[in-house]
């Protein structure tokens, strides 16, 4: 059982430069996550710059997953909230940029970021939530294991980090009000 700990992130050096190193490792480990590879780190941390000040704004809730173990604290994962929709979907949110360093894959972390991200969309009145993965590669097996449905695909949707398109598929999920 590993010792993991789910918080927000915010826009302070550490977060950014931990999360940076976490979206160059996925990139260039072939997670399709926007970016081609090789992601330079300086392009990486301003994106996560970007994404983290949207999350202070109360825009987005960027959560870090952190493996604490003999060597201290690291983050092994992250996942998005998108809040900050247009008016006429206040009632939903948006799952993104879900990554889990590939040397701590198959330990519960995306599962924990995953429950979390659902947690809060719940606490903040969202009753749907949306995402769209990688056909190629992507987490469709963990999303439909957590109760999302697959709503269709899309062929050739966007370019693979090392080259070639990929489809990707859409998904939905009904949230139960918590608050």
């Amino acid at each position: 059982m590993i010792d993991l700990r789910i918080r927000p992130l915010g826009p302070d050096l550490a977060s950014i430069d931990a999360l940076a190193g976490l979206l160059v490792e996925t990139v260039a480990a072939g997670g399709s996550v926007s970016f081609m590879h090789p992601l330079d780190t300086d392009r990486a941390r301003s994106f996560c710059a970007g994404a983290l000040e949207a999350a202070a704004r109360g825009e987005r809730i960027v959560l870090g997953a952190f493996v604490h173990g003999s060597d201290g604290e690291g983050l092994a994962g992250t996942v998005t909230l998108q809040l900050a929709l247009p008016e006429n979907q206040p009632h939903r949110a948006e799952i993104a940029k879900m990554m889990t360093r590939p040397a701590h894959r198959g330990r519960g972390i995306a599962s924990a970021l995953l429950a979390e991200a659902e947690r809060l969309a719940a606490a903040h009145g969202r009753t749907l939530l949306v995402l769209d993965t990688a056909k190629d590669g992507g987490a469709a097996g963990l999303y439909e294991k957590h109760g999302f449905v697959r709503a269709g695909e899309i062929p050739d949707f966007a370019l693979k980090p090392h080259g070639g398109l990929t489809a990707t598929l859409l998904y939905w999920k009904r949230l139960v009000h918590t608050s």
